[in-house]
């Protein structure tokens, strides 16, 4: 386990974190965590690695998810992280850090949204990139002891779950083949971690005893939705050369046509980019997520009618999805038709109930403009708070409060905003 010692940015996307969440349910459940209280977060970071936080928020480094072979090995990470708090390794570490070394990790949910140059919110496809920061001090690194016992706790958690212990081994020979040729130079016993044959070696002697008759269940819907997972974070965060590197033309699968489509709208081929997309959803017209994307391409397009019903199509299949609502919601406050400010107004409003974002606020702001400057002052205000501008946030809720009845809740609210 390697802690960030950097600023680094969390993305949102609807359909990364519901297939993460899914999928590590069942170490939640196994590690006596309530329901629904083990938190998936995503790093965009290239870096191999993954943390566990508080023992119920797991941030997952997108160099992972893009790198990592299958869903086994990327829950036989988070397993071993979970095995440190399991262990009581975190408090060790803290108790016996001095104060410079402790631990301060600051997590702001300031939310997502994708700005343009000028500094205008514009809707984000797909994968959208945070403002929130990530922020942590130097970090010990934990002894060879502590990891191994939290592979074992690990092992042990996935055999409770129900989960394929063998993603520890698939792990661990991935990270062999990348790091075993540097490691054969290292002196095991001038290091503090251990090295990874050694956990291989530890963890297949731990599974033979612990779980020798396991037999993995059929999960080739998993897989294939992992496999589109990944399509879709190479498709948004690598360099066309690099999509088109991993996924050639002559790869016909779901996942490569996926990545090859959000290059292509990436890249301003919108019309390769629909035409990958629609080939997609006639492969699979029960996959909401290709809706999404078609809307997002519709939109850069300026078919705000095709790009409406895309998102609607979307939002009939994917459910609790706040980003899907967001860009529709977008849309419809720049087609402008009858019933569609209204129509925004009530997708923002759910959004920020459920999962608050600047560009939520921001198309709540638009969408009250000049006809009730109190509250488009007041989600202004809201919008440079999230982005972490306090000097903006406080103009407009002064703002706001010229406006607004002393009795009204946007009144009160942007009282809370003035430093």
């Amino acid at each position: 386990m390697v802690m960030p010692t950097f600023g680094a940015t969390l993305i949102n996307d609807t359909e990364t974190e519901h297939f993460l969440s899914e999928l590590v349910a069942p170490l939640g459940t196994a590690a006596d965590i309530g329901a629904g209280r083990l938190n998936v977060h995503i790093i965009d970071d290239d870096d191999f690695n993954a943390f566990v936080r508080s023992g119920e928020d797991v941030y997952v480094y997108t160099g992972l998810l893009k790198q990592i072979k299958n869903p086994d090995a990327l829950v036989a990470v988070i397993a071993h992280e979970l095995g440190h708090t399991i262990g009581g390794h975190m408090a060790q570490l803290s108790a016996r850090s001095d104060a410079e070394m402790k631990r301060t990790m600051l997590i702001q949910a300031l939310g997502v949204g994708l700005m343009v140059a000028g500094g205008n919110p514009s809707l984000g496809a797909g994968v959208l990139a945070g403002s929130s920061g990530v922020a942590t001090q130097s970090l010990l690194a934990f002894s060879r002891d502590e990891e191994r016992i939290a592979d074992n706790l690990g092992i042990d958690l996935m055999i409770r779950a129900g989960q394929n212990p063998n993603g520890f081994i698939t792990v661990f020979e991935q990270m062999n083949d990348l790091t075993g040729a540097m490691e054969n130079t290292i002196n095991p016993n001038r290091i503090n971690h251990p090295l990874t044959r050694e956990r291989l070696k530890n963890a297949r002697e731990y599974i033979a005893e612990h779980a020798p008759n396991y037999r993995a269940p059929d999960t080739a819907t998993r897989d294939a939705q992992y496999e589109l997972v990944r399509a879709k974070l190479v498709g948004y965060l690598d360099d066309a050369k690099n999509v088109l590197a991993k996924y050639p033309y002559a790869d016909k699968s779901d996942a490569a046509l996926y990545a090859r489509a959000i290059a292509n709208m990436r890249g301003g081929n919108l019309d390769g980019a629909r035409m990958g997309t629609q080939t997609l959803i006639s492969r699979n017209p029960n996959n909401g997520y290709f809706y999404e994307l078609l809307g997002d391409i519709e939109f850069q397009f300026g078919h705000y009618d095709d790009s409406v019903r895309a998102y609607e199509k979307s939002l009939a299949l994917v459910k609790d999805a706040p980003q899907i609502e967001t860009a529709l919601a977008l849309v419809l406050a720049e087609r402008g038709k009858p019933g569609d400010n209204a129509r925004a107004i009530e997708l923002s409003k759910r959004v920020i109930l459920t999962q608050p974002t600047p560009l939520a606020y921001w198309v709540l702001a638009r969408c009250y403009g000049d006809a009730d400057m109190g509250r488009h002052a007041w989600a202004m205000a809201e919008y440079y708070a999230m982005r972490g501008d306090d000097e903006q946030a406080g103009e407009y809720a002064r703002r706001a409060q010229k406006y607004l009845k002393k009795t009204d809740a946007e009144y009160i609210k942007s009282g809370d905003l003035i430093k």
